[in-house]
């Protein structure tokens, strides 16, 4: 028998009263939107980020925009999630659509959802665009790092067998010690990915060349994600695809694409183009 680490028994529900439960997983999003809030209000109202001229964003418009972006989360991340991960069963059951508190939620749709959110708040307030994605990218990754943090707690979206000494036997699992895969990608996608965006928003006044940030945060969540799934379990309903690619693989692949294509285009624009 090979030595494991035994699994934390956490319960997912943090505090429950009577019929209703807040749960570590509702709570990620929730101080993930928080967090993602204050720290873009952070990054707009520091002048010697942008340069002379200041920000063309006021930290009003990022307090307006909370609304805007927690409904493209949402929304995206669970249409993003029946499409791409379970759309056989949802279409037997569309009921079960409308059921979020049984779990489900996918980055890439709230990726989605989120981006459609900014254009259209921006468009609205004559906001550019690529400035607005390039102040609140930074923050989703603390986001992404606690709802992978909660995956953990939940017992859910397991790694695949290994031997490591630091496996785990998940309890929702086998009896495989199989990879923690969602401290890896806390640790890539969340802590690893905010020191980098970090160190483009504080240096060489990278805010000014907008777009520059929102290429970055593409590129590298979308490499984090590929590598993460290497010690992932795909999704049982899916499985593995040729080449052994996973459904996170194939979605990441064009954000890393469009990201390095937005790199270059930024690259050849002024400092300060829109």
């Amino acid at each position: 028998m090979l030595y494991v680490l035994p699994f934390p028994a956490i319960d997912p529900v943090l505090i429950s009263v009577g019929p209703f439960a807040i749960r570590w997983y509702a709570l990620a999003y929730i101080v993930g939107i928080l967090f993602g809030w204050w720290y873009a209000k952070r990054l707009v109202g520091s002048p010697k980020l942008w340069g002379p001229g200041g920000a063309p964003i006021k930290p009003i418009d990022i307090d307006d925009l909370v609304v805007w972006a927690t409904l493209g989360i949402i929304l995206g991340g669970r249409i993003g999630y029946v499409l791409f991960y379970d759309f056989a069963r949802f279409m037997a059951a569309p009921a079960e659509i409308f059921a979020v508190w049984h779990g489900g939620m996918s980055f890439h749709g709230g990726f989605l959802g989120t981006v459609v959110a900014m254009v259209l708040f921006a468009r609205s307030r004559r906001i550019p665009v690529w400035s607005l994605i390039d102040v609140v990218a930074p923050g989703v990754t603390i986001g992404l790092m606690l709802g992978r943090i909660a995956n953990f707690i939940n017992g859910e979206l397991w790694g695949r067998a290994t031997d490591v000494p630091w496996a785990m036997v998940f309890p929702n699992a086998d009896d495989q010690p199989r990879h923690p895969s969602q401290l890896y990608e806390a640790a890539l996608e969340g802590l690893l990915l905010f020191l980098v965006l970090r160190f483009f928003t504080h240096s060489q006044l990278r805010l000014k060349q907008s777009g520059f940030v929102s290429a970055v945060f593409a590129i590298g969540y979308g490499l984090a994600r590929i590598v993460s799934e290497f010690f992932r379990e795909p999704d049982i309903q899916i499985g593995y695809f040729s080449g052994g690619l996973t459904m996170g693989m194939l979605l990441s692949l064009p954000l890393v694409l469009a990201g390095i294509i937005l790199l270059v285009v930024v690259m050849r624009r002024p400092m300060g183009g829109a």
